[in-house]
C-alpha cells in the first residue's frame, strides 16, 4: 500500500524490523490506542522494531499459547505474540523472520476476548 496525501510520514527502520498492518481493524485499534496511552504506543512500537520476539519482560510482551501460538498468513504458519499497550489495550502481531517483518493483526483499547 502505498502513502497517500494526508498519510503520516513513516520511515522503515535502519537496522530492525518493519511493522505493518495485516487488517482494516488493526489501523483503527492502532489508532484507538495512540489516543489513549500514546506514550505506551509508542514504547510497544519501539519494543516490535527493535526485538518483537523479546522474553525479557514476559509479562508485557509474550508468544500467545495453544491454538493461538501461530497463525496463518499468506501460506505460512507465523508465530503470534502479544503486547500488553495498557491495562486492557493489546497490540497482537504475528512474526516473519524470513523478511524481517511484524504484521500487527489486532490493536484495540480493550482485551481480546478469545484468550479468556
Amino acid at each position: 500500500m502505498s502513502p497517500k496525501k494526508g498519510d503520516r510520514v513513516s520511515v522503515p527502520p535502519l537496522n530492525g524490523w518493519n511493522v505493518v498492518f495485516g487488517t482494516t481493524e488493526a489501523v483503527t485499534g492502532w489508532e484507538e490506542l495512540c489516543r489513549a496511552a500514546l506514550p505506551s504506543a509508542h514504547r510497544c512500537l519501539e519494543a516490535l522494531r527493535t526485538d518483537p520476539l523479546s522474553r525479557d519482560n514476559w509479562n508485557r510482551q509474550h508468544q500467545l499459547r495453544g491454538k493461538l501460538a501461530t497463525k496463518e498468513w499468506k501460506g505460512s504458519a507465523l508465530e503470534q505474540w502479544e503486547f500488553e499497550v495498557t491495562s486492557g489495550g493489546r497490540d497482537r502481531y504475528l512474526v516473519s523472520p524470513e523478511t524481517a517483518t511484524v504484521i500487527t493483526v489486532y490493536a484495540s483499547t480493550q482485551h481480546p476476548k478469545d484468550t479468556e
